[in-house]
């Protein structure tokens, strides 16, 4: 698989893939974590989550300055694991609830996650910048492409398990003290709590508490719902806990295998003859191109990572997710999270198949561009949306559903709806992300790799932080209106991606 490719890819490959692990625990349980802790509404859950998310990737902006004007890429790597470890801590230690001061232990989180941030922005840009810098060797350029979807591939190895031991450890710790896993309780219980449940919720949660209650019989609901609150959120943050111990095993490869990575002083040496001879116009020409893309994939990632926000709650509250999930030994994988298992899945299974897709396709000479297989893809993921709007109508709203406590199973979709969308959104994405850093490896002037490999990710950025718009459409209409917003979204993308294609293949030149 690695054969012909730099030595250092796979060395790269792997390190990403064990903070990817780490970090696609937190994003599987994120959203459903600051509702079921702290009590928050869906809107309030996805503003977080979707400033945390800017964050992960404006922040990139910084890592990438840092490390070009420094020229220490490999150091600033290793301070963002550093970095990355410390605030998964923050959020992994045991707190009590429901929280004795919202205010309190709300900012310790926040505080958490932009610690998380903040390492992820040294992180991540600069090591795509590295593996960019692999490829500027002639004997590797033409596999630049390739190269990207390797590396992309093991990233998604990482999250592919991430979501099955977040469940696993949250659904052991419920069971272990003597209950059983219910997506609706958490709210439920709060509701309860605050007095704010409707009579018809009050009904069900008394219902279910006696249904997950393994250990002893419920005499006293208030009881109850602390109890059950407080072990629920306490499995949450072991999962978190997960994160910190594959942050130190991304170290560890990462220390092995650094020698085989570029150094500034090498790049430089490659560099040089292409910065001569550049002129400025053909560097304000590469900027403009890399900026325009930016700008498409905005509503691509406002779209796609759905996944962690309006996707997920959808597993949760119209999916009948008696159908999914698995045992193993004393502990049990199930629950909305287990959904985003999915992605990552078909990345890595996909993955070998559009590499030879293209394949093909090039010893025909047909292959297309990068900028036209970027514009492809946003075609695809609207198709991907559009099957959601398509299984999501005759629903009730969100409003009345929670008014019920909860569907009953009967009134749920089947789990295929949602694999089948994130089927179709994996081969979009693949069309997409590996490319598109693979499109600004090659364009960005070489001595702005780091920054503009930061870009990317800053567009990337632009895109999370207008997430809770999903979730704004998803709680006020319904959930049908959210995805056909997404539809739109995608459509956008894909026109304007091919208005400018030709423009974009002369620049790659």
């Amino acid at each position: 698989m690695f054969k012909n490719h730099p030595k250092g890819l796979l060395g790269a490959a792997l390190s990403n893939m064990g903070e990817r692990f780490g970090f696609y625990i937190m994003m599987a349980i994120l959203s459903l974590f600051l509702m079921a802790k702290f009590g928050l509404g869906k809107t309030e859950a996805s503003i977080i989550y979707s400033v945390f998310y800017a964050l992960i990737y404006i922040l990139a902006l910084v890592g990438g300055r840092i490390a070009d004007k420094t020229k220490k890429y490999k150091g600033t790597i290793f301070v963002g694991l550093i970095m990355m470890a410390i605030g998964y801590l923050m959020i992994a230690v045991p707190t009590p609830t429901p929280v004795p001061s919202l205010a309190l232990y709300l900012t310790i989180t926040c505080l958490g996650l932009l610690v998380i941030a903040f390492g992820n922005g040294l992180f991540k840009g600069n090591l795509q910048a590295v593996v960019g810098q692999m490829y500027d060797k002639p004997e590797y350029s033409k596999k630049r492409d390739v190269g990207f979807q390797l590396f992309y591939m093991f990233i998604n190895v990482g999250a592919l398990f991430a979501p099955l031991f977040a469940v696993g450890i949250r659904n052991w710790w419920v069971e272990h003290n003597g209950f059983l896993y219910n997506s609706d309780l958490p709210a439920l219980c709060h509701g309860f709590l605050k007095g704010t449940n409707t009579a018809e919720a009050t009904e069900r949660f008394s219902a279910l508490a006696s249904d997950v209650s393994i250990a002893t019989p419920v005499t006293d609901l208030t009881t109850f719902a602390n109890n059950y609150l407080d072990i629920f959120n306490t499995g949450f943050h072991y999962a978190f806990g997960v994160a910190i111990i594959a942050m130190l095993i991304s170290m560890t490869i990462y220390m092995f295998n650094k020698r085989k990575f570029p150094t500034p002083a090498d790049k430089k040496m490659v560099a040089s003859s292409n910065e001569i001879q550049m002129s400025v116009h053909e560097i304000k020409q590469r900027f403009y191109a890399l900026f325009a893309v930016f700008a498409v994939v905005i509503f691509f990632w406002f779209s796609f990572h759905q996944n962690g926000m309006t996707l997920t709650f959808f597993a949760k509250e119209y999916t009948d997710l008696s159908w999914l999930g698995f045992t193993l030994g004393p502990v049990k994988f199930a629950g909305a999270e287990i959904f985003q298992f999915f992605n990552p899945f078909f990345v890595v299974f996909l993955t070998p198949i559009v590499i030879a897709f293209f394949g093909w396709l090039k010893s025909k000479g047909k292959e297309p561009s990068t900028p036209r297989k970027i514009a492809i893809g946003m075609g695809i993921a609207t198709l991907g949306f559009v099957v959601m709007l398509l299984g999501s109508l005759g629903l009730p709203s969100v409003h009345e559903a929670e008014a019920m406590g909860g569907l009953g199973t009967s009134m749920r979709v089947t789990p295929f709806l949602l694999i089948g969308t994130y089927f179709i959104l994996t081969i979009a994405e693949l069309f997409i992300s590996p490319l598109g850093l693979s499109f600004v490896s090659k364009v960005a002037p070489p001595q702005h790799q780091g920054i503009m490999q930061g870009c990317w990710l800053g567009a990337t950025a632009i895109g999370n932080q207008l997430l809770f718009i999903g979730a704004i459409f998803y709680t006020s209409f319904h959930p049908a209106v959210a995805w056909g917003v997404f539809v739109v979204a995608c459509l956008v993308s894909m026109f304007t991606m091919l208005a400018m294609v030709k423009w974009l293949e002369r620049v790659a030149k």
